[in-house]
């Protein structure tokens, strides 16, 4: 663990306090601008910005329990190439650092070009509760409440997202700085503690109050760690049920309309061209027609599974489960629960975590000789 310093709150008002926080990072020259979330107009949330004009710091809100978009991919069009824009500050949720962290090793985004901050992350809402609960965002007291019960309760009858309530890992430890949350007061101060060597000099020039870790937040986050690993073992036991035959998995994908939305949302899809978009799957309609007299009947649209099972090869090694792809679909489709169910059991195979360590391959771009050997007999 690296050094800690306080980030003082006035009023009781801890978002206040991280405007401030952000204000002093746009102020020290290495950095150019803050990508942060910004409070939409109205109760729609919070959407990501980049913000470089220090007065412009008054809507920006990564507290909010809002999660309409991953700040992975957009941060990685602000990296890539030379870094003569300067450093981008990034206050990133952990799924987002870490998708951001696989997108690099793709080759999508620099490290070297930004200033990755994490908070701790209690969770969000899904898109259709934003609205109910950032409606009562003039109210204090209800993100107090909801900070203070760090990821864990019922709030007015809603629950964060189930993506939320099944995740590993809410503390970002692989960016340079974080915002410690768990076990704290929010209303009496935030601990920031460095994680990197880049983290420790910015927190060196941002001049903050040293502080100590008292250890509250460890305690807070062994116990919703075991919450959610046994949400998660739960959720995958009825996810493999479901789908363990390709009839379960079609009628788990029935309400898909191929709309791509979960593609779209994915922080770590990232190919400039999806074969679901080339005429491959633009079939002639004597073809639709074979297909229906050969079964009776043929579900429309066509491809729903082969797109998801696709999508699968391609994103299980990667995936690191932020949900966004539920988040996205119209029809609520459970694609969250079957990628994180699929993607811990490839990762796993592999020894891998997606996000974990920037300089940890990816699985598929690496030879081992001796992996798998169950199945290939082992090599002499």
């Amino acid at each position: 663990m690296g050094s800690i310093a306080r980030i003082e709150v006035t009023d009781g008002n801890p978002v206040a306090a991280l405007q401030g926080f952000c204000a002093r990072l746009l102020a020290d020259g290495e950095i150019s601008a803050v990508l942060a979330p910004r409070r939409l107009p109205g109760n729609g949330g919070t959407m990501p910005a980049l913000v470089a004009d220090p007065e412009q710091f008054h809507d920006v809100d990564p507290l909010a329990p809002s999660f309409r978009l991953s700040a992975a991919r957009m941060l990685t069009r602000l990296t890539r190439g030379a870094d003569e824009g300067g450093l981008v500050a990034a206050l990133l949720r952990p799924c987002e650092v870490r998708a951001f962290i696989e997108l690099c090793k793709l080759n999508q985004g620099s490290l070297e070009n930004t200033l990755l901050v994490s908070l701790d992350c209690p969770g969000a809402f899904t898109n259709a509760d934003t609205g109910r609960f950032s409606g009562n965002r003039g109210n204090a007291e209800a993100l107090l409440g909801f900070l203070r019960a760090d990821g864990r309760g019922d709030f007015d009858g809603m629950q964060i997202a189930r993506a939320c309530r099944t995740c590993e890992h809410p503390t970002g430890a692989e960016a340079d700085l974080s915002i410690c949350l768990f076990g704290q007061d929010p209303a009496k101060g935030l601990l920031l503690m460095a994680n990197t060597p880049r983290g420790e000099g910015f927190m060196t020039r941002l001049g903050l109050p040293e502080a100590s870790d008292d250890g509250a937040r460890a305690k807070a986050l062994d116990v919703l760690l075991t919450e959610r690993r046994a949400a998660q073992e739960q959720m995958f036991a009825e996810t493999t049920a479901a789908t363990s035959d390709m009839s379960g998995l079609s009628t788990f994908l029935s309400a898909c309309v191929n709309c791509y939305n979960c593609r779209t949302a994915c922080p770590v899809c990232y190919c400039k061209e999806c074969v679901f978009l080339t005429d491959v799957f633009e079939h002639k309609p004597w073809q639709y027609m074979s297909w229906a007299r050969q079964r009776g009947a043929l579900k429309m649209p066509t491809d729903t599974v082969f797109f998801h099972l696709t999508r699968l090869a391609h994103m299980s090694t990667a995936c690191v489960g932020c949900g966004q792809c539920s988040n996205a679909c119209p029809n609520d489709v459970p694609v969250m629960e079957l990628f994180k169910t699929i993607a811990a059991s490839t990762q796993k195979a592999f020894d891998y975590e997606a996000g974990r360590d920037p300089g940890e391959a990816p699985p598929l771009s690496v030879f081992r000789e001796h992996e798998f050997t169950e199945l290939t007999g082992g090599l002499d």
